[in-house]
């Protein structure tokens, strides 16, 4: 088996990470189930339904997503489909490794975020140390704080993610469970 670069980036510490976590990024999947989507209340509803808009969310409540994690040689590819709809994926490219400080960086259309991976029992918990849009540093006090996570739970995949703004409060989240395609 060849070694991906997710393998390669955690280096020791991937076994850190729950087992169907390691086989995910190991082989790469499908994952599927139902997640809830739910907006903020006011203007904070207002931005995170313009920013949803642009992540391909669909409005508030239950959807069937699907998630596909593929794997370059030096890239991990991450797929996502809400209600069969088109999918949005975006591309993470690992720099160094995490032994380093190494990060990774997400591309997703204009937009690149610069993310580090905390493993907490088992869980893959995604921390972002820095934003560009069209190339150019963003501060990250004009942008969401991100809160992204997938673990086991009860084996099956636990997905969760949500944005914020310090004043406003949650603008728009998605979670739930999923289970691997055959």
């Amino acid at each position: 088996m060849s070694t991906t670069a997710t393998r390669r980036w955690f280096g020791d510490r991937f076994s850190e990470l729950h087992p169907q976590l390691q086989h995910l990024h190991s082989h790469g999947g499908r994952l599927l189930g139902e997640v809830t989507i739910t907006y903020g209340q006011g203007l904070a509803g207002v931005l995170g339904r313009r920013l949803a808009k642009k992540m391909r969310f669909p409005g508030p409540g239950p959807h069937r997503l699907e998630v596909t994690i593929a794997h370059q040689d030096a890239a991990l590819l991450w797929s996502r489909s809400f209600d069969g709809q088109a999918p949005l994926t975006s591309h993470f490219a690992p720099v160094g490794c995490l032994a380093e400080g190494g990060h990774w960086v997400e591309s997703t259309g204009p937009l690149s975020l610069r993310l580090t991976v905390d493993v907490i029992d088992g869980g893959w918990f995604w921390r972002c140390l820095g934003i560009r849009l069209w190339g150019l540093p963003v501060p990250r006090a004009l942008l969401p704080r991100t809160d992204a996570y997938k673990r086991i739970e009860g084996g099956r995949y636990r997905f969760h993610v949500a944005f914020s703004l310090p004043l406003l409060g949650p603008l728009v989240t998605y979670e739930g469970l999923l289970e691997a395609a055959g």
